[in-house]
C-alpha cells in the first residue's frame, strides 16, 4: 500500500552483490540470513502487516519494502528484477497448530509468490514452509506450474529441514523448496552443514544472558517511530526486550515445582490442572527448557508457559524476547518495532536466521559459479 522508490544510487561493491527480494518477509528472518552471508542486497520486499513492516525497514532500509498487500504490489507494475526471490507464504491453513483448514484463503498466496516470479525473473527462489506444506494440493500445483505453466523455465528441489542441521540452536522443521531457472544446473538442497554432536544448544545462545531479566521490569521503554506515515512503539534494542512477566499465584506454585529439565509430570496433583491427569500428550507444556540441548521451536506465544517448553532452564520464568530472538538467531543489533506483542509475533514467525543464511550461502555459491 505504501512504498518506496528503490535507491539507484548504491557503491558500486553494493550493486555486485546479487539482488534479493522477500515476499511474506515478516520482520526479515529469511532476509537477515541471506544477507549476513555478504552476498545480497535487497531490492524488494512485501509485508502487510504494518509492525513487521517496520521492524524490516528499521533494519534493511524502507526505501524498496511494499507495506501492504502482495496483491496490490504487483499490480502496481513496480516489481524490481531480482537475481533470487526468497519468503514462506502463510502456514496457517496447513499448521499442525490449531484447525488445519485446507480452505483457508492464505493457502493461495503462493499463486502471488509465482506471479512476482514472472515479474522479476529471477535466476533462483527459495520458498520455504511447514512440512504438512509438501503434501498439500497447493504445492502438487506449484508442481505442476513447471510443467507447462508459469513456472515452465525453473527446476524444483525440495525437502524437510531441522534448523539444527545448519547452525540454529532449536529443533525446527521446515519445509524448503529451491527452484532453479532451467538454463542453469539446479540448485540442490544443501546437506546438513552441522552434526547431531554438534548443535548449537540453549545455553550456547542464551547462557551469557542469566538474571538479565528484572521481576519487575514488564514493559517496554515508552518510545514511538514512525514508518510508512504511521507511528507505533519503537526503534527498540536487544536489552529492551528483557521483559519480565506477571504470573498467577498458581504459575508461580507451578514454576518452583518443576526441577532442571522438568514439566508437569514434577508437580503435586493439587497443582495440576485436570486435563493433565492420566495424560500423556503435551508434556511440553509447564516445561523447561535444557541448557545442554537445542531449544523448541519458538512461536508466537513463547512467554506463556502454558503454550510449551517455554520455562527457562533454571529462572522461574519463562524466556524473554531477547532469549527467543536469540534462539531464532537474531543478532543483538537487530532493532525491533511494535508493541512486545507485535515483537513476540515477529519472533515466532520468522525463519530461524542461521538456517536462512545457510541456505543464502549454499545459493550464492552455485549461482554465482554460473551467473
Amino acid at each position: 500500500m505504501t512504498v518506496e522508490p528503490i535507491n539507484d544510487s548504491a557503491s558500486s561493491e553494493e550493486t555486485e552483490k546479487l539482488r534479493l527480494i522477500d515476499l511474506f518477509a515478516g520482520c526479515g528472518g529469511l532476509t537477515s540470513g541471506f544477507v549476513n552471508t555478504g552476498r545480497f542486497r535487497p531490492v524488494g520486499a512485501v509485508e502487510q502487516n504494518h509492525a513487521a513492516a517496520s521492524t524490516y525497514a528499521a533494519n534493511f532500509g524502507a526505501d524498496h519494502m511494499f507495506a501492504g498487500d502482495i496483491e496490490e504490489w504487483v499490480e502496481s507494475g513496480t516489481v524490481p528484477d531480482a537475481d533470487v526471490v526468497i519468503g514462506g507464504p502463510p502456514c496457517q491453513g496447513f499448521s499442525t497448530l490449531g484447525r488445519r483448514d485446507p480452505d483457508d484463503p492464505r493457502n493461495q498466496l503462493w499463486n502471488m509468490y509465482v506471479d512476482v516470479l514472472n515479474r522479476s525473473g529471477p535466476r533462483a527462489f527459495l520458498l520455504e514452509n511447514v512440512p504438512q506444506f509438501g503434501k498439500s494440493q497447493e504445492f502438487a500445483s506449484l508442481k505442476a506450474e513447471t510443467a507447462n505453466g508459469r513456472l515452465q523455465n525453473y527446476q524444483l528441489r525440495f525437502a524437510v529441514v531441522r534448523a539444527t542441521d545448519y547452525g540454529a540452536a532449536q529443533l525446527r522443521r521446515r519445509f524448503i523448496v529451491i527452484g532453479t531457472h532451467r538454463d542453469l544446473p539446479a540448485v540442490e538442497i544443501p546437506a546438513p552443514t552441522v552434526r547431531e554432536a554438534e548443535w548449537r544448544t540453549v545455553r550456547d545462545e542464551i547462557g551469557d544472558l542469566q538474571f538479565s531479566v528484572d521481576p519487575g521490569n514488564t514493559e517496554l521503554p515508552a518510545s514511538s517511530t514512525t514508518f510508512f506515515r504511521k507511528s507505533l512503539p519503537g526503534r527498540f534494542k536487544a536489552s529492551d526486550l528483557d521483559l519480565a512477566r506477571n504470573y498467577r499465584q498458581l504459575t508461580i506454585d507451578r514454576m518452583n515445582n518443576i526441577p532442571e529439565g522438568g514439566d508437569r509430570r514434577s508437580l503435586p496433583i493439587e497443582l495440576m490442572a485436570k486435563c493433565w491427569i492420566g495424560r500423556t500428550a503435551g508434556m511440553d507444556v509447564m516445561a523447561r527448557l535444557r541448557w545442554d540441548r537445542p531449544s523448541v521451536t519458538i512461536r508466537t506465544e513463547f512467554f506463556k508457559p502454558e503454550k510449551g517448553r517455554y520455562l527457562h532452564p533454571v529462572e522461574n520464568r519463562t524466556i524473554s524476547h531477547h532469549e527467543a530472538a536469540r534462539l531464532q538467531g537474531f543478532r543483538d543489533t537487530f532493532e525491533w518495532c511494535g508493541t512486545k506483542n507485535d515483537i513476540a509475533r515477529q519472533i515466532g514467525n520468522a525463519v530461524p536466521v542461521q538456517l536462512a543464511e545457510a541456505m543464502a550461502t549454499h545459493i550464492a555459491a552455485r549461482i554465482s559459479q554460473t551467473g
